[in-house]
């Protein structure tokens, strides 16, 4: 995938199919609010990292409460698998479960993460966020506060007319 004047652009065909990052869903800014040590496993280390904020989902706002699980992986490598609960205050849900890798940017907890993940179920307003896999780009400060942008993700495979579907989504309707 290439950035060209701030504009996301698809990416290079992979065995005959190309990727496209649709459009946004939603983002989220929020603060760490718990990190424990968790047992070994083997030679890794594991944090577990709970946190809340507060954003958009759909255009819908949302409340954000999630724990992942991360490690070290050799040359620096930061590995995590989370599951995040996200709700509104109309009471939809929607339930997210991903991972990625990442890299430490600076001191403390700084570090940028890319993510996939989907949502294993969603109610209401939030229900269409069930039809896709989505990308994140997960940045948090040395602080522990956090911010994510999360978009749809396709196969230059998906019909156009699902590709506008998904655009109905990002405006919430």
């Amino acid at each position: 995938m290439s950035v060209r004047g701030g504009h996301r652009q698809p990416g290079p065909a992979v065995e005959g199919v190309q990727v496209m990052l649709g459009d946004k869903l939603g983002e989220s800014s929020g603060r760490f609010t718990a990190i424990r040590v968790l047992p070994t496993e083997g030679a890794q280390v594991w944090l577990e990292v709970s946190f809340q904020g507060r954003g958009q989902l759909l255009g819908q706002e949302i409340n954000d409460t999630g724990t992942y699980r991360q490690t070290i992986r050799p040359e620096g490598v930061l590995y995590g698998e989370g599951h995040v609960l996200m709700m509104s205050p109309t009471g939809d849900v929607a339930d997210w479960v991903g991972g990625g890798v990442g890299r430490p940017t600076g001191p403390g907890y700084q570090a940028s993460f890319g993510v996939t993940g989907s949502f294993l179920s969603a109610t209401g307003m939030l229900a269409a966020v069930t039809e896709v896999a989505d990308v994140i780009e997960y940045e948090v400060e040395e602080d522990g506060s956090y911010h994510w942008t999360m978009w749809a993700w396709t196969g230059s495979g998906v019909p156009a007319a699902q590709r506008s579907t998904q655009g109905a989504m990002a405006s919430g309707g």
